[in-house]
């Protein structure tokens, strides 16, 4: 099955055999639905702090990074923009020539309102010799679009997301890049204000990414007054997956190699392991608003960091007396109910294990890495949501699903799914270190029955695609984690590129 060059292939990419034989036997069994105890709710596993409650959380932030912590904020940026534009792509093959669908209309009504608007309305008359409204008067609007998405033009087809214009200034326009850039400085830059800020980008773009840092970082640095150190990644070549055919055997290409893709997102919780950071932001590239509306943005990401780091700072006050064996039986109840109330990790064999077994699988609970994630009241969108699920170890935690891992077919599974009141914006502070200040090795808090199978096509062949378990489901599966309610203000989403005209992202500053 596996030929020399193959060999050879795999060496390259630094895949072993077995893992192409681990990750074949997956196209095979499928991966297994999540066992659900309940959807969390505000009633189940969902914090929705007080007044009161948030200004203690925000006091035990602002009193943390006085600290020498090392914070860091992590930015998922390799992906493509092409789906933005999917129906203007539509719209430059479809045999009519004037905008028909509401999408293409809203799109040339308001065309103006784009931040790209003037890079576009330029381009236009360089390569069409008329600007945008002369070339809409004549009825040449495939003109406009093409010069928006090709090659020749802005490129904005194959750009990543990070890279585009999304929000108009009196000082220019911003990409998501320089807004990412803005956040770090306002809620992560800590005691000595240096902003960390990584992203994980594609090669083919991370020069173009890098020429921005370059001409942006010292104007972001002077107007927030830190310190930036922004650093990039790539997502491995040995986090890719095989493909398969129908049968499962390897996909080969016309000329017999072998056909390996992206294991998605989920492959950069190695990225995440390499970085050297206390405290970790991750936020997706696209939720991001301009300026005159990041103050809600600003508040939660804090107030989130605050509930981690007092949960965290309990935690390690626990394993600190576990660990000096000088406790009483009732501060190891206290240990139970933290365990379970505020960390919302249930086991239903706790009142059956000895005492020593007791304080051991308390320390293996409390001793791993810990992350807070932000939830938005459900409004609809596509995606994951909170849960409290069963674990292989028998125990129950909060976990994000997303609906392929939910079997629709459990009338009791597909009724929690339905009645879910909150939703996944992607909005996670995560803590990375022991209680004796060693960096966990987060690759191994990963399930990895928790991947996805989808179909796909190469040259008109079908074949199978691998997706290793996402970053903040599988890959996260095996971490304390807390859910807090926090407003759909904070969740901007740009899936769409008309979705740039909604108020949030229009600066009415």
């Amino acid at each position: 099955m596996i030929t020399p060059k193959d060999k050879e292939l795999l060496a390259k990419k630094g895949i072993s055999e077995s893992q192409i034989a681990r990750q074949l036997s997956c196209f095979v069994k499928g991966f297994p639905y999540l066992r659900l105890n309940a959807a969390a709710s505000a009633e189940k596993g969902i914090l929705v702090p007080d007044a009161e409650a948030q200004k203690v959380y925000l006091a035990a932030w602002e009193e943390y990074i006085k600290e020498d912590k090392t914070i860091v904020k992590f930015v998922p940026a390799s992906g493509a923009a092409s789906r933005m534009f999917k129906d203007l792509f539509e719209f430059l093959g479809a045999e009519y020539d004037k905008p028909t669908t509401a999408f293409e209309q809203d799109f040339f009504a308001q065309v103006a309102y784009f931040a790209f608007y003037e890079d576009l309305n330029a381009i236009c008359l360089k390569n069409e010799k008329q600007d945008i409204p002369a070339l809409i008067a004549s009825g040449n609007y495939k003109a406009v679009v093409a010069n928006l998405l090709n090659e020749a033009g802005l490129n904005y087809g194959s750009l990543p997301k990070g890279l585009l214009k999304f929000h108009k200034y009196k000082d220019g326009a911003r990409t998501p890049m320089e807004e990412h850039l803005a956040e770090g400085a306002l809620y992560a830059s800590g005691k000595a204000e240096k902003a960390n800020v990584h992203f994980t980008v594609s090669s083919e773009h991370r020069a173009l990414f890098e020429e921005l840092t370059a001409q942006k970082a010292k104007v972001y640095s002077e107007k927030y007054n830190v310190e930036y150190h922004i650093s990039f990644s790539e997502q491995k070549p040995n986090t890719d997956t095989i493909a398969a055919d129908m049968e499962n055997k390897p996909f080969r290409s016309e000329d017999g190699k072998l056909l390996f893709r992206p294991g998605g997102h989920g492959a950069l919780i190695e990225n995440l392991n390499d970085l050297v950071a206390d405290i970790l932001f991750i936020k997706n590239i696209d939720n991001v608003v301009p300026d005159n509306l990041k103050e809600d943005t600003i508040l939660y990401k804090k107030l989130i960091a605050g509930v981690l780091v007092k949960l965290q700072a309990q935690a390690f006050e626990y394993l600190e007396l576990l660990d000096s064996g000088k406790y009483t039986a009732e501060q190891i109840r206290e240990i139970i109910r933290f365990v379970q109330k505020k960390l919302f990790c249930k086991n239903p064999e706790t009142k059956d294990l000895e005492d020593v077994d007791l304080v051991l699988y308390l320390k293996n609970k409390l001793n791993r890495p810990m992350r807070v994630c932000g939830m938005v009241k459900n409004v609809g969108e596509p995606g994951g949501g909170p849960f409290l699920a069963y674990n292989p170890d028998g125990t129950i935690s909060l976990q994000i699903l997303e609906s392929s891992q939910i079997d629709m077919n459990n009338l009791k599974s597909k009724e929690m799914f339905e009645e879910g009141t909150h939703f996944n914006p992607v909005d996670l502070v995560c803590a990375v270190r022991d209680y004796k200040g060693h960096k966990f090795d987060l690759t191994k808090f990963v399930d990895p029955a928790t991947g996805f199978i989808s179909y796909k096509s190469k040259n008109g062949k079908d074949l199978k695609a691998l997706e290793l378990p996402g970053l903040w489901n599988g890959a996260m599966s095996d971490w304390n984690t807390v859910f807090v309610e926090v407003p759909l203000s904070t969740f901007n989403p740009v899936k769409t590129v008309n979705d740039l005209l909604r108020p949030q992202h229009q600066n009415n500053e």
